[in-house]
């Protein structure tokens, strides 16, 4: 079974994952810009700024958590990553880079405790921070087990053009476990068939194409290969025997003046496209229907190249940083297992949401972490104030207000929208949580918030089941009538347990659905159809 985690990765890494059970890891962890990335949700034309909150803080600091990662980071057993860690820290000293770099150590290492020996891991990054990671990676893996740095051209430029070179791409890079065991499968791309014209000039009388290829060794240093053929002594890239048996299906040329040297005959029909590079410019970053509003999200295509080059079928790809799930999405349409983990519920409900627009039924996973009974729903309560309230929010499927943001959040901790029929515009619903115990007044306060915002309904989630009073208020505000005829409680009372056992549910019109969030777009089954 697939496994999404809600939780920070370290943790799930050590607690979870055992050694040696992972093909692939795919990770782009937040980058160390000290931007606050929004998270734009789909909302109805004129509500996006009341859509908008802060997924999570693009910035490290050096702190209590740093300095137990680093003491924890020099107790373990790998030496060259403990001399690079104290050597990054004599040099760049207790700052923000530091501590993004003694994190990411951490969970490299991990990481690499759960990697197979043939598995691979590609780090997805940008160039303010590759430096140091490549030396990170460097002192984890070993040197020689790094296998590619691939620069990927991005569509946009960042930075500004007028004071430097505009930043146009982004940098991956890529390890494997242990040397000439990695899984690798080569991709190739379509033919540009007026440049492989040029480069296949010849042509048999049948107008069959080819080009003649070196057959000379680039090692000089191989005895066994080292022959005389055609009256030429050379080191040779193929023994005798093959060399004779190529000749014989007429695939050896020797070229008038090519000072008698054969060479082999590569016929264009036979090739399977040009091979990747390490310089990627031929994918696209994600827009129109793929794009979810995600400010990092990494295009499909990207995650697909990856996972196809490094992995099988019935594999097992990890995500430790999965944000909106590119990777698991990928893995999913490619047939491979997966494991996604991520710190905020915010994505964990986004990746949940993703996968079944994208898969429907077809996509089987269990979601750990996040809380399924009622105890469980305290505990996150006491825990993070503002995880709780992110996944009582989409319990009803609806956005999260503000997020971390600092201040008053105006008695809202979600929104929204639904549409009637034959009344123009969307509508708003508002909806509050309590985690904590309830007051008096809370419901009185929650229908002047509805009526401030001019909302038509008004949600009131809590842990506690309301009090007789709080059912009086809330039937006081009366009711919202449909086009339909109808009736909705303006103010509806729903606590976690009912809404974890489906006793309880919010009603509303819902005659245009998909206005909270945008939606992946299906992924085809696959599946042959009954043609009778």
């Amino acid at each position: 079974m697939n496994q999404l985690y809600f939780g920070d990765n370290l943790q799930v890494l050590r607690e979870h994952l055992a050694p040696e059970s992972v093909d692939l890891i795919y990770l782009d962890p937040p980058f160390n810009s000290k931007r606050d990335y929004n998270l734009l949700f789909k909302s109805p034309k004129g509500k996006q700024s009341d859509a908008q909150i802060e997924a999570f803080k693009d910035s490290w600091s050096w702190g209590m958590q740093a300095e137990a990662e680093y003491a924890d980071l020099l107790r373990q057993p790998n030496t060259d990553a403990v001399l690079v860690i104290v050597a990054l820290r004599n040099f760049l000293g207790e700052n923000d880079m530091m501590a993004y770099l003694t994190m990411m150590a951490s969970r490299l290492l991990e990481l690499r405790r759960v990697l197979k020996p043939s598995g691979s891991l590609y780090l997805h990054c940008d160039p303010s921070a590759s430096h140091y990671l490549k030396i990170v990676l460097d002192a984890v893996f070993g040197k020689t087990n790094m296998r590619n740095e691939i620069v990927w051209r991005r569509s946009h430029p960042k930075g500004l053009a007028f004071t430097r070179f505009a930043n146009n791409h982004d940098v991956i890079l890529a390890y494997g476990k242990e040397r000439g065991q990695t899984t690798w499968n080569p991709i190739y791309t379509k033919h540009d068939f007026e440049r492989a014209a040029e480069q296949y000039s010849l042509a048999d009388p049948d107008g069959r194409r080819y080009q003649l290829t070196s057959l000379l060794n680039p090692n000089p240093n191989r005895p066994n290969l080292t022959y005389e053929f055609k009256g030429v002594t050379k080191v040779w890239r193929w023994t005798k025997q093959r060399m004779l048996e190529a000749d014989s299906k007429g695939l050896i040329v020797v070229p008038k003046g090519g000072q008698g040297i054969p060479r082999f005959k590569r016929y264009l029909d036979e090739q399977e496209g040009i091979p990747v590079s390490d310089f990627w410019d031929d994918i696209e970053m994600a827009s129109g229907a793929e794009s979810l509003g995600y400010p990092t999200q990494k295009p499909l295509a990207l995650l697909e190249r990856i996972i196809e080059a490094s992995s099988n079928e019935g594999d097992v790809v990890l995500d430790p940083f999965c944000g909106c799930g590119t990777a698991v999405h990928a893995a999913q349409k490619l047939k491979r297992g997966w494991i996604g983990v991520d710190i905020t519920h915010l994505a964990i409900s986004l990746i949940e949401k993703r996968l079944k627009d994208a898969f429907k039924s077809r996509c089987k996973f269990e979601v750990h972490g996040t809380p399924k009974d009622l105890d469980a729903a305290r505990n996150l309560a006491l825990r993070d104030k503002y995880q709780f309230q992110w996944w009582a929010v989409s319990l009803v499927d609806a956005q999260p207000f503000q997020g971390r943001k600092k201040g008053a959040d105006g008695g809202i901790d979600g929104l929204k929208f639904f549409q009637d029929v034959d009344k123009a515009g969307a509508r708003k619903i508002v909806v509050s949580v309590k985690g904590g115990g309830l007051k008096a007044d809370d419901v009185r306060a929650l229908n002047h918030v509805r009526e401030r915002e001019q909302a038509e309904i008004a949600l009131f989630i809590s842990l506690e089941a309301p009090t007789k009073g709080m059912i009086a208020d809330a039937a006081s505000a009366g009711f919202y009538t449909s086009a339909t005829g109808k009736r909705f409680p303006r103010v509806q009372l729903l606590t976690i347990d009912g809404l974890l056992s489906g006793k309880e549910r919010a009603e509303h019109p819902d005659h245009q659905p998909d206005l909270n969030f945008k939606k992946a777009k299906a992924e085809a089954s696959g599946e042959q159809k009954e043609l009778l």
